[in-house]
Order: structure tokens, then C-alpha cells, then sequence
């Protein structure tokens, strides 16, 4: 049985414009191959209608033609302590500008398939640009709540992350959603508000930790703006917690991660694998590190940032800050950096108090995500990780503090680059992803903390998911408590693809025991699709268009 969703909306599409779509007018079509059906399957019009005829296990479309949701056996295993849960990121355009669920017909097969794939849920990202557009409390959840009623009919899990931060301009973006209009009208007044790098380049990703604390938009802190938003949010889907809805990743800066935005791909200003930049350079971040270098009476470090740190797109030892014998060595080195991963630090830990004052009765976990930087991972300074906020160098562990806070909160700590090995990447890099996850599940075991995993790339071939297998363990340092996939799109239904989903899924059921997925369905399932190629060479594919 071959499977393939085809959407310019509900999928990601790298040859469309960057924008979001908001019109309901295009088709999407949806292939399947001619198998014996396991149930037919017809679309109604409206959720209610898709509910009533599920619960026959038929789902009508328009004109009587059938769509095979394909299904799996599954197998119970005794050990369900191993068992690792895996949850499908939903494209990044789930929720249209005008507040409603894109391509819902569309997004409800595409659960079925999911859940029949054994996936614990999937995981969306709650746009402040979208929720809170049309002014300061004034929140629109309504596509959420289609979501969730959605998941709700199909038995699966959802994770939310309160994204605060644009979606715009990073790896795998593929559509525009930038801060709410009143908030970019309180910044196009004070630039200040947003990270600044040492040239004065602004960054509108995400509102700078620097005014955390000061009444600067339209009377509220960032922080308070933060903590309303995600008391609206718990308020409007109460009983959707800890049944649905069972967790929430809080944003706590850029791509929803703890980190300063020190390698924007926006406008070819940053490129891999350049060391990034620093991110302090804003009036209120420059005041902290003012007031930090007099605390220590060295009035004069704290003027500007470090002066011989180099550009985006430099190699360590092409700056005097970076290079192997360089300053981040001194004592001046030790003095900006810890400052500049306190303040940070600082950050989440305000985000997360708050976040676990607000969500602490509602049964559900919270998870904070924090970015795999595995480039110049093998350089003495880290330099990549350094321009992030993450003071991890030869000689200082900058994620154990990290995880530490994390775990004070009873915090998930989600780490990406799952998937990556260190022989996949270019030499001149100084790339280690194996070794950056080793030393984040050390430090997570250390300090007490759960670790959740994520892909960073978009991968679908058999390496990468042995890669997550070998690391979902807990033989080296922690294991994994869930595992988020990147993400649902029409690339994920083709025939080798899903099959090669299916298989993970199993495995990671299985607690990560079976590393090698196998070519072909010895378990008499008839998910696997693709397993028999002459069988596909020759089977009819029926389109059903979904409109």
C-alpha cells in the first residue's frame, strides 16, 4: 500500500513563497494504492460528522470513493518502563492567520494514519503571532481548540509549545509568522527591545532577556505578557489537560529554544558552520554587563562586549576571542561568558518558575528545549556554543547548569541532533553531535533531570533512526523519556518512508532494543508499505481530492 499526502498548505513545501497561506482554496490530494481495505473511510464536512462515522470506523468522502487508512499490529511488551514515546511535529502553518485549522479534512487523515502507525501524538507550536494578534489579551485559541478535539476523536497525545518567538528566517522554516502587530509597533519605538549584535543589526526573532523584567510593552514585562498568555492557554483547554494535552514546551527564546539568536539565517547573515555572533549589544543587555563589570571592580569590561570575538561567519582561530590559546581563556574571558549564560540561565529560570506556578495542578509536564550546537564542538572553546549563551569549553560544563535548573523545576530538558553522527559531517567543521548528546545525557543523569529527543534535520532513511535507537538508550548517561519527530509532511507517506516510521516506532516501543530496522514486514502487517516492489510496480494508485 503506498501512501502520499500531497498539500501546498498542511505540508511543508521548500519551493513555495515564504508566507503563510490563509485561504482555504487550494486541493489537496491524498494517494493511496488499491489494498484490501482494513475499513472503508469517508470524509464528512465537519468534525462532528467525522466523529459519528469513526466511531463505526468509516469516514465518508464526497462521491463514495474510499481512503485506506493503513494499520499495524501491535505488540504488547511487558517492560512498558523502556518503552520510549514517539510524537510527530505538525507543520508550522497548522493554524492559519485567521484562527482556524488549515486543511482540517486533509489533517484528519493524516492522525488516522498516525495513530494506526502506533504514534504516542504529535506535538504544535502556539504561535503568540497568531493567538495574541489583535492586541494585548485578546487571544484567539480556536484552531487549538479544532486541534485538540481533533486529537481528542483519534486517542492521541499533544504537546504544546508556547512559541514566543517569529517563525521566520531559521533552518526548516517554511512560512512567515512574526511577532504579534502590537508588539513589533512597540518595537519599531524602542529597537532596543530586541537582540542587537556588536554591528547594531537588529534581531526581531524574539523580545531580548535584557527588559525581562521592565513594563515595555504597553505596561506589562515581557515576563508577565509571557505568564498571561499561558494562563489564557490553561484556562481555555482545562479539560483538555493531562488527557489530551499532556505537555507543554515553554519558549524561551529563538526557534522556541534557551539561547541568544547568534546564528540567524535571515538574509545570508549567518551560514554553517560559522561560530555566530554575540547577542548583548541592545541598551538594557549592556546595562547588565555594566552593572556586573563595576560588582567586580572592572569598570572598563563593562563597556562593550569582547572586542576581538569576530563575525558570523569566522572560524575560531580566525579571532583573537576563540582560537585555541585565545581570550575566552582570561579572566576577562571567564568574567563575559559567565555573564553573558547567567543571564540566560536567569531567563529560563524566571520563564519556568512562572510556567510551573501556572500549569502546577493541571497534570501535564513541562519540557524547555535547548539547542544541539554540535558545530566547533571539538575546538578547546566551543566557539558556537559560546555565541548561544552555552558556556561549555574545555573546561567548563555549560550544560550541567543548565539541566541542573531544569530539573529544579522538574523540567523535561528536549534535545535535538538525535539523529546526526559524527562521521556524517564535514571535517573542517569540527563537528560532534555523538559526543554533544553524550555529554548532554551525562549531565541530565547528574542532575536528576528527564531528557526528551528531537531530530534537527529533516531525515527519513534508516541511519538516522538507528542513530536515535543507539542514543533513546540509557547505557551511556540518560535515556529518553519521549522522542518528537520532524515532521508531518507528504514526504513522511511515501512507501519507504512510512514504512521506515512504522519500524522506528515499533523499535522505540520495544525500548530502542532492535538498532537496525529491517527491509522488510515479518510481522504481517499490512502498514509496511512498499515492502513487496513488484507489488508497487504494478498496483493502481486512487487519488481522492479533498477540498
Amino acid at each position: 500500500m503506498a501512501l502520499a499526502l500531497r498539500s501546498s498548505i498542511s505540508f511543508i513545501n521548500k519551493k513555495e513563497p515564504n508566507f503563510l497561506k490563509t485561504s482555504d482554496d487550494a486541493s489537496t490530494t491524498v494517494t493511496f494504492a488499491k489494498n484490501k481495505p482494513l475499513f472503508p473511510l469517508r470524509a464528512k464536512s465537519s468534525l462532528q460528522e467525522a466523529h459519528k462515522s469513526f466511531n463505526s470506523e468509516a469516514m465518508r468522502i464526497e462521491k463514495g470513493e474510499i481512503v485506506h487508512v493503513p494499520s499495524i499490529v501491535h505488540h504488547k511488551h511487558n517492560d512498558d518502563s523502556k518503552k520510549v514515546p514517539v510524537f510527530v511535529m505538525l507543520p508550522l502553518d497548522t493554524v492559519t492567520f485567521g484562527g482556524h485549522l488549515n486543511k482540517a479534512r486533509a489533517m484528519n487523515v493524516s492522525l488516522m494514519a498516525l495513530k494506526s502507525a502506533g504514534v504516542e501524538g504529535v506535538m504544535v507550536d502556539a504561535w503568540w503571532g497568531l493567538v495574541e494578534k489583535d492586541g494585548p489579551l485578546k487571544y484567539n485559541w480556536n484552531g487549538y481548540v479544532e486541534l485538540v478535539q481533533m486529537l481528542q476523536m483519534h486517542g492521541l497525545k499533544l504537546q504544546v509549545v508556547m512559541s514566543f518567538h517569529q517563525c521566520g528566517g531559521n533552518v526548516g522554516d517554511s512560512c512567515s509568522i512574526p511577532l504579534p502587530p502590537w508588539v513589533m509597533e512597540e518595537i519599531s519605538k524602542n529597537p532596543d527591545l530586541v537582540y542587537t549584535d556588536r554591528s547594531g543589526r537588529r534581531n526581531p526573532e524574539y523580545i531580548s532577556l535584557g527588559c525581562d523584567s521592565m513594563p515595555v510593552l504597553k505596561g506589562r514585562t515581557p515576563l508577565q505578557v509571557y505568564a498571561d498568555y499561558m494562563r489564557s492557554f490553561r484556562d481555555r483547554f482545562k479539560d483538555y489537560m493531562g488527557s489530551v494535552i499532556v505537555e507543554i514546551q515553554v519558549g524561551m527564546g529563538p526557534c522556541g529554544e534557551l539561547r541568544y539568536p547568534s546564528y540567524p539565517e535571515s538574509n545570508g547573515t549567518w551560514k554553517f558552520p560559522g561560530i555566530g555572533e554575540f547577542q548583548c549589544y541592545d541598551k538594557y543587555m549592556i546595562a547588565s554587563l555594566a552593572s556586573a563589570a563595576e560588582a567586580v571592580g572592572k569598570k572598563e569590561w563593562g563597556r562593550s562586549g569582547p572586542h576581538d570575538s569576530g563575525q558570523y561567519n569566522q572560524f575560531p582561530e580566525d579571532t583573537g576571542f576563540f582560537k585555541r590559546e585565545g581570550t575566552w581563556n582570561s579572566e576577562y574571558g571567564e568574567f563575559f561568558l559567565k555573564w553573558y549564560s547567567n543571564k540566560l540561565l536567569v531567563h529560563g529560570e524566571s520563564l519556568l518558575a512562572s510556567s510551573k506556578g501556572i500549569f502546577h495542578t493541571s497534570g501535564v509536564k513541562l519540557s524547555g528545549k535547548v539547542a544541539g550546537i554540535h558545530w566547533h564542538y571539538r575546538a578547546r572553546s566551543h566557539a558556537a556554543e559560546l555565541t548561544a549563551g552555552y558556556y561549555n569549553t574545555l573546561h567548563n560544563d555549560g550544560y550541567l547548569q543548565i539541566a541542573k535548573m531544569l530539573a529544579r523545576h522538574g523540567v523535561v530538558l528536549n534535545f535535538t541532533c538525535m539523529e546526526m553522527k559524527d562521521r556524517e559531517q564535514p571535517d573542517h567543521a569540527d563537528c560532534s553531535p555523538e559526543g554533544l548528546v553524550h555529554q548532554v545525557k551525562m549531565a541530565t543523569r547528574i542532575a536528576g533531570a528527564e531528557l526528551a529527543g528531537e531530530n534537527a534535520l529533516e531525515r527519513y532513511d534508516a541511519d538516522a533512526y538507528a542513530q536515535v535507537l543507539l542514543t533513546s538508550q540509557s547505557d551511556s548517561g540518560n535515556g529518553l523519556a519521549a522522542f518528537t519527530f520532524l515532521r508531518l509532511n507528504k514526504k513522511l507517506f511515501d512507501g519507504d518512508n512510512w514504512r521506515q516510521l512504522v519500524e522506528f516506532v515499533r523499535s522505540m516501543s520495544e525500548g530502542g532494543r532492535r538498532q537496525r530496522l529491517s527491509d522488510s514486514d515479518s510481522q504481517g502487517s499490512d502498514l509496511y508499505v512498499g515492502h513487496i516492489k513488484e507489488i508497487q510496480k504494478t498496483e493502481q494508485e486512487q487519488d481522492i481530492i479533498l477540498v
